[in-house]
């Protein structure tokens, strides 16, 4: 149950590209200069995409730039093309974590191309990278909002793929929550399985509320890194129905409890987490913010009468 276990926040680029009004660059860098100290494994800190595309990210340069560094956390960001390779790497990005989706549906809502097209344009981009760490992420891997369940041996072809172009690792997608935890741990036990050299990823969203029970799955499974946005922030722009992504806090909660070791110090996390509402100006899902940690203890009530 001791097995160490890798926690990388999302929010700074999956939480705030959703969101309604474009957050400050200060505030960002302030959150991400905040997580630092608190040993998440990584950090995704925007995304290096068209600003046209998602406006509220259009400080990635900025953000990647004006953030402190601090040793040992890896500060990745999402990239979807060969210019958002070049943009990165100016920025010293420690990760480039590659885009593309399962299902050919999304894939052209999200990126106007075909898996087939990302996986050709995957190879040009990795020609850029030099020796900077790699990624990608597999969107709609468990099922898509346009054409329903998608078939573990596409994915397990895409991974395949993936792998040969020689990527470090990979990120399973629950792009929209439509996964269980049956399907979770089956199609992680297989790359596992067929893929050991690749560093595998889960990211969840709790759209259907399997969040937590499908990482849970993933973890019996062999999974020891997952993808998790504080307060439960986040959602696809180009997946109709989508929502918040497993919220950090609930799912470092949820180890803790178990006695797996996540490396993050939960008390600080939940610091942090209390300043999300004031910058994005709203409620968040986030629970264990709220409710407190199981260790917390309320005075009794005074008897009636």
């Amino acid at each position: 149950m001791n097995d160490r276990i890798y926690i990388n926040e999302v929010a700074p680029r999956d939480g705030f590209q959703i969101e309604p009004v474009f957050i400050p660059t200060a505030d960002k860098i302030a959150l991400i200069d905040a997580l630092s100290p608190i040993d998440l494994a990584k950090i995704e800190v925007s995304s290096f995409t068209s600003p046209k595309a998602i406006p509220t990210l259009r400080d990635a340069a900025e953000v990647m730039s004006g953030i402190g560094r601090r040793p040992g956390v890896i500060y990745t960001a999402l990239i979807p093309n060969e210019k958002g390779v070049e943009r990165a790497l100016a920025c010293h990005t420690d990760e480039l974590n590659f885009v593309m989706s399962a299902s050919d549906s999304h894939g052209q809502a999200n990126l106007h191309m075909s898996a087939d097209q990302s996986l050709e344009r995957f190879a040009r981009m990795v020609d850029l990278t030099g020796n900077t760490a790699t990624n990608a992420s597999i969107s709609t891997a468990f099922g898509c909002p346009f054409e329903g369940v998608v078939e573990p041996e596409r994915v397990l072809d895409i991974v395949q793929r993936i792998a040969a172009l020689g990527i470090d690792g990979v990120t399973l997608c629950d792009t929209t929550g439509m996964a269980n935890p049956s399907q979770v741990g089956a199609l992680c036990r297989q790359v596992i399985e067929r893929h050991p050299e690749l560093t595998l990823t889960l990211h969840l969203h709790n759209t259907r509320g399997m969040g937590l029970a499908n990482a849970l799955a993933g973890w019996q499974a062999g999974v020891r890194h997952f993808d998790a946005a504080l307060g439960g922030l986040g959602g696809c722009p180009f997946a109709p129905g989508a929502t918040g992504n497993v919220c950090t806090e609930d799912l470092v909660h949820m180890f803790e409890q178990m006695g797996v070791d996540t490396g993050v110090d939960l008390e600080r996390l939940l610091v942090v987490a209390k300043r999300l509402q004031s910058i994005v100006g709203h409620d968040v899902p986030g629970q264990v913010v709220k409710a407190g940690t199981s260790q917390r203890r309320y005075p009794l009530p005074d008897a009636a009468g």
